[in-house]
């Protein structure tokens, strides 16, 4: 499929997510939309959580995207899309992927992005397939803190289990981050190349450079989910469709990407 990718911008809405997935089950959808917001009242997170984000400190946006392949064979596109906006965030900054790692940015499976292991950015991804043979429509949500750190996490109404990290901590103090309007569109430049590219091939081909980026390779860590008693482990990477290869005394489990919370193990 040839990109032809439509850019809307809005001053305010709830959720891109939610405006796009509208679209879609409405069967409105034709060509790739990225829509950006300058405000989003009710932005989502994973899980029906609530994506909490200063307006002028972040960037909130989501694209749809139509893959030929099933849902069923999309399995690593939330590791595919953090790999994604790693490289458009290098892009943007103009600063080699190896000096970003150097400085602390990661990838935490399956979808955030961290910056000396405090959260820097998240992915959402919704969406599906009307009926069989039809494109799969998912809508990828991306939301990233620019600046001021120290404020979003003092506007957080709850307590969290993390801190978060800014953009703007990765340049020196007299460097000012590109406006928000470049960022965007050097992000959407990066999907425009890796897209296809999974649609093509999928998530193997991207395995062994995404757990270069892990932030909890040969970690102890807990994975918990609503319902379901804690697993431990040692985190192993993933396999080539995404999942996490989970180390334990006597076996090797495969967490497959859900409704699954990942954390070191205190």
């Amino acid at each position: 499929m040839s990109w032809n990718c439509i850019l809307e911008r809005v001053a305010e809405t709830k959720s891109t997510n939610a405006d796009l997935l509208e679209r879609w089950r409405a069967g409105e959808l034709i060509d790739p939309v990225a829509r950006i917001a300058q405000n989003q009242t009710a932005g989502k997170g994973r899980a029906g959580r609530s994506w909490l984000a200063n307006p002028e400190d972040s960037l909130c946006f989501s694209l749809a995207y139509p893959f030929q392949r099933s849902p069923a064979g999309l399995s690593g596109l939330s590791l595919l899309v953090g790999l994604a906006v790693l490289e458009g965030i290098a892009n943007a900054l103009d600063i080699e992927k190896s000096a970003l790692y150097a400085q602390g940015l990661r990838l935490k499976w399956p979808n955030d992005l961290l910056l000396n292991n405090a959260k820097l950015g998240g992915i959402l991804i919704e969406g599906g397939q009307a009926k069989a043979g039809e494109p799969t429509w998912m809508i990828i949500g991306v939301g990233i803190n620019l600046r001021n750190a120290i404020a979003i996490q003092s506007s957080l109404t709850t307590e969290t289990s993390f801190n978060i990290a800014s953009l703007d901590q990765l340049l020196p103090n007299s460097t000012h981050l590109p406006d928000t309007e470049f960022l965007w569109l050097k992000l959407i430049e990066s999907f425009e190349h890796h897209l296809p590219t999974f649609d093509q091939k999928g998530f193997a081909v991207y395995g062994d450079q995404w757990m270069e980026w892990d932030a909890f390779k040969e970690t102890e860590v807990c994975i918990s989910g609503t319902g379901q008693a804690p697993v431990f482990g040692i985190a192993k990477g993933v396999d080539s469709s995404g999942a996490l290869l989970l180390k334990q005394e006597t076996q090797t489990v495969v967490i497959h990407a859900g409704d699954v919370s990942l954390r070191a193990r205190s």
